[in-house]
């Protein structure tokens, strides 16, 4: 925890008033990533005016705080510039379990509150470059923004990762998503299993013609490599659909929530520790 502190106190610090023009190669060192915010301060604006729906932006999340200080003030501006009402939740897991991803996406949706009715399972790896990228409320269905088309990487049709927009209701109607996935993959291809049992339709954009060149994509693979371990009861596990886990099963503890602004746009960190029944998921200790 004092390294989680530390560091976090290093972030609020080193992209925040001047010095947020001095610090680019730190912000996201080996990477084409744009700097960290220099020309000014992004606006803080919850503006009513601007409709009746709010956004969750929630950010599963374990030390990429190199990221991070470009995400922020990227998206809180991206959505400022749209008039999207949004807050930005990132869930820090701070136990000495694998990262969990949907777990904490489901925390996300859980700790949202009752000011935001829809939530976007966003990557902090993952900036919008297209303008016409529509993070508005997707009353009819569940929205992937980086569908596979625009993704830089990931183009199989079923394909739901990176960016994807729910209505509150939406989300709980699948239960939120599978608890079981320790280490990195396939707990997007189980939720998209999910959204076909709940019957919803999913929707991508239309019209957008920047192709693979839509997002930025900021993840170095050299620099951190990515929790990819399988065992066997795992590799049984991993392609299976969860018939009960989710919202309904998740533990975990709030250990602290932090309030930061990074050169000028503010978000909460909310510190988690999740727990793992090891006789259910005995993999959550690998790595």
């Amino acid at each position: 925890m004092v390294l989680v502190l530390v560091s976090l106190l290093w972030l609020q610090l080193s992209c925040s008033g001047d010095m947020s023009a001095t610090h680019g190669e730190r912000c996201m060192p080996q990477q084409p990533a744009p700097p960290c915010p220099a020309s000014g301060q992004a606006s803080v604006v919850d503006d009513p005016s601007w409709g009746p729906h709010k956004l969750a932006i929630v950010v599963p999340f374990r030390e990429r705080f190199e990221e991070l200080l470009v995400f922020v003030p990227f998206i809180h501006t991206f959505l400022n510039k749209k008039k999207i009402r949004h807050k930005i939740l990132i869930i820090n897991q701070v136990d000495h379990y694998r990262f969990n991803r949907a777990s904490l996406i489901n925390v996300g949706y859980l700790e949202s509150g009752n000011d935001t009715d829809y939530l976007a399972m966003h990557d902090v790896d993952l900036l919008p470059l297209n303008d016409a990228l529509d993070y508005g409320f997707p009353e009819e269905g569940p929205f992937h923004v980086a569908s596979p088309e625009l993704h830089p990487l990931y183009h199989y049709k079923t394909y739901v990762g990176g960016i994807l927009l729910l209505t509150k209701k939406h989300y709980h109607m699948c239960n939120g998503m599978s608890n079981r996935f320790w280490g990195w993959g396939r707990e997007d291809d189980e939720f998209y299993r999910r959204l076909r049992k709940a019957e919803l339709q999913l929707f991508r954009p239309s019209g957008i013609t920047t192709g693979y060149k839509t997002f930025l994509h900021v993840h170095d693979p050299a620099w951190r490599k990515r929790d990819q371990k399988r065992v066997a009861a795992q590799k049984q596990e991993q392609f299976k659909v969860d018939p009960e886990g989710g919202l309904t099963n998740i533990h975990y503890e709030v250990e602290s929530r932090q309030e930061l602004t990074i050169s000028g746009a503010p978000c909460t960190i909310i510190n988690t520790k999740l727990e793992c029944d090891q006789n259910q998921t005995p993999w959550c200790l690998l790595g």
